[in-house]
């Protein structure tokens, strides 16, 4: 008998609002934050020494929330230069939520945006279809691999198209994170079909050792509140195991053996701590990036 359990992605509401409530009960973006405002001006300083105009490109840019940090700080180390920031979103929502943020963001006078609805795939055939093949000064790819087809020929794609002085900057989960395990031990069991794979920084560093490209790795510590998820019948707690598994209402449509088997690791210190009557899900993070 067919499972009846289906992918996360084939429910793009429930998707978002199992992702909101995972950004609001994790560290995620604050982490990130951290690493914008304290790393990131290393990073970019020296993407456009002597440039009149700086290319940027955004890969599964979202709602643009990460991205104006980004644009900022290339913003405070690169005052009056001309920054052309392309997008690459593929989805229509998330590019009207985008527009609208930068609606209603000052000092973006210097900022010329470029959305494509497309997925990074698409953007890349339609690419080598006109024969184009635009070169950027800093390209990044924040939470977006899990969605490729073929996470080496992305990773090998966008490479090639790095200016002399550019950086490629990834953003994932990290091989130490409870994702890691969970994914690891799980993810086989679960209704991904192509929609998404599980890919960590630990598989990024294998990729990028064997194509013999220089990088550096920052790791970020991040943690999701998850208790919500060890109450029976809680609203949140299962939107929560809906996006660690991305399984469309997975406590009601997984076997009950797999639930068990799931939310028992769940408890474990390979997954989460407890802390102060929480559990604590490691969602740390990696920062890989790369040189051209």
């Amino acid at each position: 008998m067919a499972s009846p359990m289906r992918s996360l992605l084939t429910d793009p509401a429930r998707y978002l609002q199992s992702f909101r409530l995972f950004l609001a009960n994790s560290t995620e973006h604050q982490c990130m934050q951290e690493f914008i405002e304290r790393q990131l001006p290393d990073v970019i300083a020296s993407i456009g020494n002597g440039k009149s105009t700086i290319n940027v490109l955004s890969i599964g840019g979202g709602a643009g929330e990460v991205d104006l940090r980004i644009l900022s700080k290339v913003q405070t180390r690169y005052p009056g230069v001309t920054i052309n920031n392309d997008v690459i979103e593929p989805s229509g929502d998330q590019i009207s939520k985008y527009k609208e943020r930068v609606a209603k963001t000052s000092n973006l006078e210097n900022v010329k945006f470029t959305w494509h609805e497309e997925t990074a795939y698409e953007y890349e055939s339609r690419m080598n279809a006109e024969k184009k093949s635009k070169k950027w000064d800093f390209i990044h790819m924040i939470q977006m691999l899990y969605y490729v087809k073929d996470v080496p020929a992305t990773i090998r794609y966008f490479h090639s198209l790095l200016e002399a002085q550019a950086k490629l900057l990834i953003i994932l989960v990290s091989g130490t994170s409870g994702w890691e395990t969970l994914w690891k031990k799980y993810g086989s069991s679960f209704p991904l079909e192509d929609l998404c794979t599980y890919v960590s920084s630990a598989d990024i560093k294998s990729i990028l050792d064997s194509a013999g490209l220089k990088y550096q790795l920052h790791e970020l510590p991040s943690h999701m509140d998850i208790t919500s998820c060890f109450i029976e019948g809680n609203k949140d707690g299962e939107l929560l195991l809906d996006f660690l598994t991305e399984t469309y209402e997975f406590s009601k449509t997984a076997p009950p053996e797999l639930k068990r088997q799931v939310i028992e690791e769940l408890r474990k210190p390979q997954c989460s701590e407890q802390r102060d009557g929480k559990v604590l899900f490691n969602n740390n993070l990696s920062v890989i990036v790369i040189e051209p």
